[in-house]
């Protein structure tokens, strides 16, 4: 997937997973009474509308994080010279594009690391001057950053950088509390990430650092051969090529959808309801 996009379903998955909204209207249908909301979402994690708002916005950025193994990334370009260097080091430790940061057990990691942060008493704490809050406070400004910029929210990265900062230092100093999720909505942009890039035919090395290549059997049927690949990797090339017109078809409407959440539920902070 091409980086916009995995921002905007990044976005979209944070506030499928999280969002709840006041109900618009009701319908009448077969005899049962269906609540429409302002905001359709499966609400698996239900958060305030603070949470749903900000988080959809780090996980955004969060999307485009397994792509830090690639020298020309959108992230590459986030600080002169400084984010070359980064990628290419990521690059080189991964084993180039779409390796180890694509890997099943990249995905598994960070979700394992997202469950310890949230549940193990004594790691999250409210205190704005503590070090886990001070580093979640830094990892949002650069999260934050990264999506405004490949979401062209702001068009130049100096802006990005200094709303992404300020944003993050007042959510920081102001409201602690709100980085208890900043880990899930990390691992939500990541693993959206991956699914992205599972639905194109380049696949990803779920296995690595193995990837164990399908027998002759598998290599030589149609469709299985698209599924597990010749050198081991696994598709539901469904979207085709990255950046192709099936990818479009499904992103665009995805990332509509992540900006109306974000969108609605930072109005919905306002104190004109209820």
């Amino acid at each position: 997937m091409m980086g916009a996009h995995h921002a905007g379903t990044g976005a979209a998955a944070w506030v499928a997973l999280t969002a709840t909204s006041p109900i618009i209207t009701k319908l009448n249908i077969a005899g049962a009474t269906i609540g429409i909301p302002l905001i359709p979402a499966f609400s698996v994690m239900p958060m305030e509308p603070a949470a749903v708002a900000i988080g959809g916005l780090v996980a955004a950025g969060a999307a485009l994080l397994p792509d830090a193994d690639h020298p020309n990334a959108t992230i590459a370009y986030s600080i002169p010279g400084v984010g070359k260097a980064v990628t290419s080091a990521v690059g080189a430790a991964a084993g180039g594009h779409r390796h180890g940061t694509h890997s099943g057990l990249s995905a598994i990691a960070v979700v394992l690391l997202a469950a310890v942060l949230t549940n193990v008493p004594g790691i999250v704490t409210t205190d704005s001057m503590s070090p886990y809050v001070l580093i979640c406070g830094i990892i949002a400004a650069a999260m934050l950053c990264f999506a405004l910029k490949v979401l062209k929210i702001v068009r130049k990265w100096g802006m990005a950088w200094l709303v992404g900062i300020v944003s993050s230092a007042a959510i920081t100093f102001l409201i602690p509390d709100q980085w208890s999720w900043l880990p899930w909505a990390i691992a939500v942009g990541w693993v959206t990430h991956m699914a992205g890039d599972f639905l194109t035919v380049g696949g990803l090395p779920l296995t690595w650092p193995k990837n164990f290549r399908p027998p002759q059997a598998i290599q030589h049927t149609p469709i299985l051969k698209r599924i597990w690949m010749k050198n081991g990797y696994w598709a539901a090339p469904i979207l085709g090529l990255t950046g192709s017109w099936r990818e479009s078809m499904l992103a665009i409407p995805l990332t509509m959808y992540g900006m109306w959440g974000i969108v609605v539920s930072a109005l919905l902070i306002l104190p004109i309801w209820g």
